[in-house]
């Protein structure tokens, strides 16, 4: 009862700890850094927000310390040899991957990059001079507890899944995108970003408090304490040709499926130390994995959110709107309103305006099957029933490519104006009208000059003068 009383209060002052310190805050302000880049995009992209900044950020800073609860009652059996070397080279190998792919700013690259480097080392016995710089960086290495780490990152990609899993409603953001062909296409980005406050079994030094267990990872420690630390994890990916809960929950599996293979072969580097390079590699190599899947997933398919001119497609429903009320989703085609056929947005507003007090709606559903839905309008209700349309040709703005590195992200955050959206095509009829009337302009000037010249001759000849050029000839 003693030691339970004593993990107890160590676990308390080390989340009153975490939770003094800014650490934890500053993960919570990246959050709303993130969700308000994406209100912000989806103004800019078609004027309206699914859901605001700030409740995205509580809902997901209050499903994160949720989840960083069970994660730290997981470390309680796990431990691991953290302290601040190891965190150093952790940030170090970060800083080195997000040179070659911002991507890789991941802990599961990070750690496998060091268990491969340390398993690497340990292979070719390299040695430096004792008491030299090499020396030490090598020791420290070395030191590294890399089925530890793997483990965290294993547990973390766990999380992540099933998060993205329960909230796919919430982090399925409709975009416009311009296609291969220029042509602008609708898209789902599935993105979002969690603060996970944890609690972690490291050995302590000094002090500390003693297990009636033996945890995992941390060898033969006599004593142990708390490490209290925030983590900021995040998933992101793109699809045009799926349904954006399916692609959520697919990826959401394989995220889950990840994490868990990482775990099982970090514990079972702690029995068989030839498994840290073997796990090392796959924490690599298996995320690429991830992204390679999604890529065969996406290739070869036709875009499902591309207007063709035989009805309304719809990209998204607004929450809380009356298309979400008529149960309309993404993907489906509205034929008619109100009994007219509609193949553009405009005839879709004009036909919505021929009854005041109810609409009618015949949609083909993402079967191909059709359906018809009819519901009262009332007053204050949205003009067009709170749907978002598939873009045409009309649109202004697109999203930005995705980045690979930290550098273009911030270059190219965002969205960018299509060079045929109607502000250009505007603002270049503008410029051809101004050329035009230069060029008038100066027609009009030369031929008010040629006939000044010609009048000029004409009244010379009348007084009997002698042409300009032999009159000029005489003086000389």
């Amino acid at each position: 009862m003693d030691d339970l009383l004593n993990i107890l209060k160590e676990a308390g002052q080390a989340a009153v700890g975490l939770f003094t310190f800014p650490y934890f805050y500053i993960a919570i302000a990246l959050v709303w850094w993130h969700t308000r880049h994406t209100v912000t995009l989806q103004r800019r992209l078609y004027h309206v927000r699914l859901y605001g900044a700030m409740r995205l950020t509580l809902t997901r800073t209050a499903s994160g310390l949720a989840v960083g609860i069970v994660l730290s009652v997981v470390g309680l059996g796990a431990g691991a040899v953290l302290n601040g070397e190891t965190l150093m080279f952790v940030w170090i190998a970060m800083a080195v991957l997000a040179l070659f792919r911002f991507r890789y700013v991941c802990l599961a690259y990070a750690a496998g990059a060091l268990g491969l480097l340390q398993s690497g080392v340990e292979w070719a016995g390299i040695e430096a001079a004792q008491g030299s710089a090499v020396a030490e960086a090598l020791r420290m290495l070395l030191a590294i507890d890399v089925p530890a780490l793997l483990f965290i990152a294993g547990v973390l990609h766990i999380a992540e899944g099933f998060l993205v899993r329960l909230q796919r409603g919430t982090i399925a953001i409709p975009l416009f995108l311009q296609g291969k062909r220029g042509k602008p296409m609708g898209a789902y980005a599935i993105a979002g970003v969690w603060p996970i406050p944890l609690l972690w079994l490291v050995p302590s030094s000094s002090g500390g408090f003693t297990l009636p267990w033996a945890p995992l990872f941390g060898g033969d420690a006599a004593a142990w304490s708390f490490l209290a630390f925030p983590v900021l994890i995040g998933f992101s990916d793109r699809t045009a040709t799926n349904w954006p809960e399916r692609k959520a929950g697919m990826s959401g599996n394989l995220l889950m499926l990840y994490g868990v293979i990482i775990a099982l072969l970090a514990v079972c580097a702690v029995y068989w130390s030839p498994l840290v390079a073997i796990a090392s590699a796959a924490a690599f190599l298996l995320h690429e994995g991830l992204l390679w899947i999604s890529r065969i997933g996406e290739a070869g398919k036709d875009p499902l959110y591309s207007q063709d001119g035989t009805g309304v497609k719809v990209l998204a429903v607004l929450p809380g709107t009356p298309a979400a009320e008529l149960g309309l989703q993404a993907g489906e085609v509205i034929k008619k309103v109100n009994g007219a056929v509609v193949r553009n947005k405009m005839e879709l507003h004009a036909a919505l305006q021929l009854q005041s007090a109810y609409c009618k709606l015949e949609v083909v559903n993402r079967e191909g099957h059709v359906k018809f839905l009819q519901r009262a309008r009332y007053e204050g209700e949205h003009y067009q029933l709170g749907l978002i349309p598939a873009p045409d040709d009309d649109i202004e703005f697109v999203a930005s490519p995705r980045s690979a590195s930290i550098w273009q992200g911030l270059r190219e955050a965002g969205a960018r104006r299509l060079r045929n959206s109607p502000t250009m095509r505007q603002q270049e009829a503008r410029r051809e009208a101004e050329l035009a009337a230069a060029e008038q302009a100066a027609a009009s000037q030369a031929a008010a000059e040629a006939l000044a010249e010609a009048e000029r001759k004409k009244a010379e000849e009348e007084i009997g003068l002698p042409p300009r050029a032999a009159h000029v000839r005489m003086k000389s």
